[in-house]
């Protein structure tokens, strides 16, 4: 039936606003007109059949959700930056949350207005039962989703505040943010925690432009930057002679030593959201490469199973058969009662731990498990679609919480997830200081700082 059959006058009016009661077919047609018109352009029904003044009100916001709309949709591909910053810190998230909870008490009261402006008694018998169950589904989906949402903005809210901190702004250097990424892995038999993975995103704040260096573990000789304290414990550089207060000395052990025995030389780490560990390890990497480091993510391997397990797993290509576990006895691998065999493999969050820690089975040693630790972020990042977070966001967000550690302010969250979508869409240089083109163990450190200069050029 054409709208313009249900905008001619009856005899008590016209039929939207004063129809015939005693018309089923009339009454049923104008109630699915309204019940559709609800759902397509909330407040419609209200301005038609109902309160006027309700009815404008409610398309005025739904107007103002529109443009609201185009105007995020501009700034996603123009400036993701700004868009992202409401998103990503504590009171952005509130307010957030504030309007899906007022949307889904607006959609709750316009429904149920609705269902009574639909006169159900007088409707045909199969079309009372249709119109009444689709608004009762739109009520749910509408309801329910607004509710997901405003529950979500609330977790996310709290993971916010318990991994990112609140202040420590730094400016980028020549328009970039270097970022320190380690992966932490406390270790059966070891003294406290130890990076074995060290490497640095180095990302353009405008353009998104992203270049990324990888540290090996066994890194030897490292100069600290200027003005660190361990340089002048080290002033020809760290574990040069073999010069170190614990059992290796080698890039990674730098935190273990800072951490255990030099905490004094970094008073204000805790209160900067850091450890003494950490700005020993940042002062060491920023001597390596010749950068500044503004700021470091730590995920710390022990409970980053806890995250992959709250994802579901991860899918990976295993290249070489790994073991689970073992350790070397004459020269040959013992104790090993699980394997993680080669090909295309979906792991849980244990095997893909050990998918990542395992020394073993494989000839490159360290070097193989640098390409599998990013192959595994990789997998992760490219697996974390949608539906995973639909489904397991709060999971998710508790052990990503307990996983991560960051001196990252919630304020330039925004900035750095901005540029990082526009990275996604370029390609990025990754360069990996290790054999057979650099050699750990005698680093050339005026060619390493050389390339990364050229590098970020």
């Amino acid at each position: 039936m054409r709208v313009r059959e249900l905008s001619r006058p009856s005899e008590g009016g016209a039929p939207l606003r004063d129809p015939d009661p005693a018309d089923r077919r009339l009454m049923t047609k104008r109630a699915a007109w309204l019940a559709g018109l609800h759902v397509l352009i909330p407040g419609s029904a209200q301005a038609l059949a109902g309160s006027r003044r309700l009815g404008r009100f409610a398309l005025g916001l739904w107007l103002l959700g529109w443009a609201a709309l185009l105007v995020a949709l501009v700034l996603w591909f123009l400036l993701p930056q700004v868009l992202l910053t409401l998103p990503t810190n504590a009171l952005g998230l509130t307010v957030v949350q504030l309007l899906l909870a007022a949307w889904a008490i607006g959609w709750l009261l316009l429904t149920l207005d609705t269902l009574r402006l639909l006169r159900l008694a007088r409707l045909a018998p199969t079309g009372r039962g249709v119109l009444a169950g689709a608004l009762a589904l739109a009520l749910v989906v509408g309801v329910g989703g607004a509710g997901w949402g405003a529950w979500a903005a609330g977790v996310a809210r709290s993971t916010v505040g318990h991994v990112f901190a609140s202040g420590r702004y730094a400016a980028p250097a020549d328009g970039r943010y270097n970022i320190m990424l380690l992966g932490g892995d406390a270790g059966p038999g070891r003294s406290g925690l130890r990076p074995d993975s060290i490497s640095v995103v180095s990302l353009n704040a405008l353009t998104g432009d992203m270049v990324t260096f990888g540290l090996p573990r066994d890194t030897n000789r490292i100069p600290f930057a200027d003005g660190s304290p361990m340089k002048k414990l080290y002033p020809d550089g760290y574990g040069t002679g073999g010069r170190c207060n614990v059992d290796v000395c080698q890039l990674n052990s730098v935190y273990t030593e800072a951490q255990l025995k030099e905490q004094k030389l970094y008073p204000d780490a805790v209160k900067d959201h850091s450890s003494a560990g950490i700005e020993a390890t940042r002062e060491a990497v920023e001597g390596a490469l010749g950068i500044p480091i503004q700021y470091y993510v730590l995920i710390d391997m022990e409970s980053f199973d806890d995250l992959i397990d709250a994802m579901g797993g991860v899918t990976v290509t295993v290249p070489d058969r790994l073991p689970v576990g073992g350790h070397i006895v004459n020269g040959k691998l013992t104790g090993v009662k699980v394997w993680i065999e080669k090909g295309r493999r979906h792991l849980d969050g244990n095997k893909a731990l050990w998918f990542a820690r395992s020394r073993y089975g494989t000839a490159g040693g360290d070097y193989d498990r640098m390409a599998r630790q990013r192959q595994l972020e990789e997998a992760m990042l490219h697996q974390m679609n949608p539906l995973t977070l639909l489904t397991r966001f709060d999971r998710i967000a508790k052990a990503g919480s307990n996983a991560v550690a960051t001196d990252l302010p919630q304020g330039l969250l925004g900035t750095i997830g901005g540029a990082a979508v526009k990275a996604r869409t370029q390609k990025a240089d990754n360069i990996e200081f290790v054999k057979p083109d650099y050699d750990p163990a005698q680093p050339d450190w005026t060619r390493i700082h050389r390339v990364v200069q050229e590098a970020l050029r």
